[in-house]
């Protein structure tokens, strides 16, 4: 396609809002996925953590 000015190519064809909002909401979601799915871990890893000192204080006591 060609555009004859930047505005157009923005306004892809009077479907901009659409083209520009799925890139932003799929570029937000690749930005967050990493971040959330490295907090889930250390969340785990924490709880698992917690969770095997306490039944190994059980075993001892």
């Amino acid at each position: 396609m060609y555009w004859n000015s930047f505005s157009d190519f923005l306004a892809m064809g009077g479907y901009g809002f659409y083209v520009w909002g799925s890139f932003g909401v799929t570029a937000l979601v690749m930005v967050l996925e990493p971040l959330l799915i490295t907090r889930r871990r250390r969340a785990t890893e924490s709880r698992l953590t917690r969770q095997i000192r306490a039944e190994a204080r059980q075993e001892h006591a």
